[in-house]
């Protein structure tokens, strides 16, 4: 598999950054349509080269990695003129030159290969260290998400520098391998620099929880998202607190890693999920479905010691991978496909090694060969393998991210490996999130196996103590019960297939609502609830089935309910649909589509009258390069499809010729709302410049419009948070507004169904004189 993966990239696309397997061809950044911030992670460096060199050596490939050295030093340059991303540049890069150097050296000393080696990839770790500090030059010291390899941050000719804020994974995941340059080079900026972000986030985490949010201002540090879980845009940052204590042996590290899991296993936590919450109200759950991301999570909790929670978790990961053959991208709290992508992630094969290598569990070689054939039966193709677009259809993406080589077959291959077979003694390092290795000789001291009392509570039972450790040991966490890992998971085996339950009320006892919130959800977690709020405003309950005959602790009544799920103080209460009505003869405003709105541009909930327009379909279709009809488009409402690059690509480059207004139409076959999640579009981290109102259809409701353009000259619509009724009398007022919530039941299912209903089909049959309605007031200002 490796031989593949690796031999497509040698073959179809070195120099190239990346291998498109589907194209057989090298991803060469400028010459590909835009993918916005993905494409970040690209600097015209050879990373897929420099991403796999450590796993060449721990596949045993040593002819191949003295070979990809030569080439690395030969050919690889750092002073190009492109904006990165600082975070993915450091962990692959920057991390795959100290893994590439110290596998290197380690060889030269063995005194059999890379004599010739001078440490000509530490020289070049050295330079792009110092590359990526102007990105640290904030009043903060919190680092700016982008630096030009070239030209910095502040420089005219930089191109970036403009931005306000970061996420916390991507300030606070710096230290390992920043350290490490610095006790490598004895140059101590490295290092300072990298300490310093991580003390800001210290100091900013919300004191009376000790929990951080996902995304903080570099210049001030306040937070501008305050959701907290351990999933996309934090996750990292636990696991370098934990393994800068581990790597660099200073107890700082660990204490506040404790703080923050104390702070996690208390309220994000909830066996086997692991739940989103807001960090000034822990209490409440603030989004229904997790991220994929969270999959490192039970490998971090082996590395700490805890193993009852990682075990837990990892087996609602594996029942969720194999009922979708592939974890998506994200799912919901009842194990539903929210995001349907999958990029070949890595996170879920790592935990399930480190769960093997602390429990020696057999059972993890069985999921460890899951994954290796899911791989070879839906992801593998002529050239490598193809990340999946879509995990319910199978249709690939046209990419294979540098992290499937460095992480994935790493993790696959000591998985199935005896320790004897390896060149190294694995146990003499440490991963970084890249799974890059870092020797624990970097230690100034050998840190003690302590025990950590920050875990230890009145009350906890006795049994669970064991599991506070922060070096975790086989023979004392399984003394003579090797049946214990199976006991744990045996309970979350049919998670998917039971779902979640619809929660029934109860008259029953009131408990009391303390300021915090608090104690109420402390005792149902003791009887085993988890509760989940939807955003229509239900309760799911997970981790127990609901009885009539439940002790009277576990009733509480709709008071209770209410303070539990209602959303905090100055944060969106859920998310509201928007729609696109069609207005223009010989619809009349009967068709209306239900629409998802985005996270960036116009706020159409603050339109009054919404925002009218004509549609135009843009070509190219999926926008991503220079827009071809850009005559057409000004003034009007594009249709775009999506794919191929970021939203926000797609929005400034058909905003930048007039557009006023984008509809994004859904790139998977079949797709509908009725069928759907709805979600919010993201941007890329910095769309203040992205103005014009955005909405994203579903493919059969962008079939819809696309029909409707083909057979009629001109097709307006109305882009709003609200419906318009139209007069059917000129003599009447214009036009009524009414939210989706206020119309009829039976007016508002036909308006919302997506698709075209019978009686708008009838309505469309017919010919409409131009002055038998009265169009929509609408403002033009954008």
């Amino acid at each position: 598999m490796f031989d593949h993966a690796y031999g497509s990239y040698m073959k179809y696309a070195y120099p190239a950054d990346e291998l498109m397997p589907l194209s057989c061809r090298g991803r060469v950044r400028g010459l590909e349509p835009s993918r916005g911030d993905i494409d970040d992670a690209l600097g015209k460096f050879s990373l897929t080269l420099i991403d796999t060199l450590d796993t060449l050596v721990v596949l045993n490939k040593l002819d191949e990695f003295e070979d990809a050295v030569r080439k690395v030093v030969l050919d690889v340059r750092l002073d190009n003129d492109v904006v990165v991303s600082v975070f993915e540049t450091n962990i692959r890069v920057l991390g795959g030159l100290l893994g590439g150097h110290i596998m290197a050296d380690m060889l030269k000393v063995q005194g059999e290969r890379l004599q010739w080696y001078k440490d000509e990839l530490l020289h070049l770790a050295r330079d792009l260290g110092y590359r990526l500090l102007p990105a640290f030059n904030t009043t903060s010291g919190l680092p700016y998400p982008r630096v030009n390899l070239r030209y910095g941050v502040l420089s005219p000719n930089s191109r970036t520098g403009t931005e306000l804020d970061t996420c916390t994974a991507c300030a606070g995941t710096m230290i390992l391998e920043f350290a490490a340059l610095s006790r490598l080079t004895q140059e101590t900026v490295f290092e300072d620099t990298a300490r310093r972000a991580l003390d800001v986030l210290w100091e900013k985490r919300q004191k009376g929880n000790n929990l951080v949010g996902t995304v903080i201002n570099i210049h001030n540090g306040d937070w501008v998202r305050r959701d907290s879980g351990v999933g996309a845009g934090i996750d990292s940052y636990y696991e370098y607190l934990m393994k800068a204590y581990i790597l660099l042996g200073d107890d700082t590290y660990l204490d506040r890693f404790n703080a923050h899991y104390v702070a996690i296993m208390k309220y994000i936590s909830q066996p086997p999920l692991l739940l989103n919450v807001h960090m000034h109200n822990p209490t409440v759950s603030i989004r229904s479905w997790m991220d994929s991301l969270l999959a490192f999570f039970p490998g971090l909790q082996v590395l700490r010691g805890d193993l009852k929670p990682a075990i837990e978790t990892h087996e609602m990961l594996y029942q969720v991978t194999k009922q979708h053959k592939f974890l998506p991208e994200a799912f919901t709290s009842d194990f539903a496909v929210y995001w349907a992508q999958h990029p070949l992630r890595p996170e879920f094969a790592e935990s399930t090694y480190f769960l093997y290598k602390a429990t020696r569990d057999p059972y993890y070689l069985h999921v460890g060969k899951s994954i290796v054939e899911s791989l070879n039966r839906h992801a593998r193709v002529e050239c490598g393998f193809a990340a999946v677009q879509d995990v319910r259809t199978g249709r690939h993406e046209d990419r294979m991210d540098s992290f499937f080589l460095a992480e994935m077959f790493k993790y696959l291959y000591l998985l199935f490996t005896e320790k004897r077979d390896l060149p190294l003694d694995i146990d003499d390092y440490i991963f970084t999130t890249e799974a890059h290795l870092l020797p624990l000789s970097l230690s100034t001291t050998r840190p003690p196996c302590p025990r950590n009392a920050t875990m230890l509570h009145e009350g906890l039972a006795e049994e669970e103590e064991i599991f506070t450790r922060s070096c975790p040991s086989a023979q004392t966490l399984f003394p003579n019960n090797p049946t214990f890992p199976y006991t744990i998971r045996d309970s979350h085996k049919h998670l998917p297939s039971l779902g979640t339950e619809r929660l029934t009320l109860f008259s029953g006892i009131e408990l009391p609502l303390h300021d915090t919130r608090a104690e109420p959800l402390e005792i149902l977690k003791h009887l085993g609830l988890t509760l989940i709020p939807l955003s229509d405003g239900d309760v799911h309950m997970a981790g127990a089935q609901h009885k009539h005959e439940v002790s009277p602790v576990g009733v509480f009544t709709l008071k209770f309910i209410a303070e539990l799920v209602s959303p905090p103080s100055k944060e969106p209460p859920g998310l509201s649909p928007l729609a696109v009505q069609v207005i223009s003869p010989p619809f009349l405003g009967r068709m209306v589509l239900t629409a998802g709105p985005a996270q960036f541009g116009m706020d159409l909930t603050k339109e009054e009258h919404g925002v009218k327009g004509s549609l135009v379909q843009s070509e190219p279709y999926q926008a991503c390069s220079t827009i071809a009809n850009w005559e057409e488009v000004q003034g009007k409402i594009a249709l775009a499809q999506r794919g191929g690059c970021m939203f926000a690509a797609k929005a400034r480059n058909l905003q930048g010729v007039g557009a006023s207004g984008v509809i994004f139409i859904d790139d998977v076959e079949g797709s509908r709302s009725e069928d759907m999640v709805p979600f919010q579009m993201a941007g890329d981290g910095s769309t203040d410049d992205i103005v014009i109102p955005l909405v994203f259809l579903f493919w059969k409701e962008g079939q819809t419009l696309l029909d409707a353009l083909a057979h009629h000259r001109n097709v307006e619509v109305v882009l709003g948070a609200k419906l318009f009724l139209l007069g059917e009398d000129k003599e009447e007022s214009p036009a009524s507004q009414k939210d989706a919530s206020e119309l009829p039941h039976v007016e508002q299912e036909r308006c919302f169904r997506g698709g075209w209903d019978q009686a708008v089909m009838e309505e469309a049959s017919l010919s409409a004189p131009d002055d038998s309605w009265q169009p929509v007031p609408a403002t033009q200002e954008h």
